[in-house]
């Protein structure tokens, strides 16, 4: 397969990268998604609503402190946040930037689709 000049490279990946450097943090709202148990969280508070630490300690097998420090981390992330009712920390999602985070993946797979189709079309010439 010939080599892509650079011109034609830096324009097949330049708007994603662009957005991917533009944005530090997304990177800390994948990483924080990375680990099952902070996933699971998220899947449950996907499903509306903020939710007590007693009710989402009730939906994995660790401990209240280890829930915490799980929320604690997607909360530094920017994916939850925590309301103050009363006595109780309730925690709900922060759809935001799990938009910007989905947004960016399907960007990815836009210039991924193409590079395929770059790939297919090289292929069957040269067949």
């Amino acid at each position: 397969m010939p080599a892509t000049s650079g011109p034609a490279r830096s324009r097949a990946g330049g708007s994603v990268a662009a957005a991917v450097a533009s944005n530090e943090t997304l990177a800390h709202v994948f990483a924080a998604l990375g680990d099952p148990t902070r996933l699971k969280l998220v899947a449950v508070l996907c499903a509306g609503g903020a939710f007590s630490i007693a009710h989402l300690t009730q939906t994995t097998e660790i401990s209240r402190q280890g829930v915490t420090k799980h929320l604690n981390v997607l909360a530094e992330a920017g994916v939850v946040r925590d309301v103050k009712l009363g006595r109780e920390r309730l925690w709900q999602l922060e759809p935001a930037r799990i938009d910007e985070a989905k947004r960016t993946l399907e960007s990815i797979g836009r210039e991924w689709d193409l590079a395929l189709a770059r790939l297919k079309s090289f292929v069957e010439k040269n067949d």
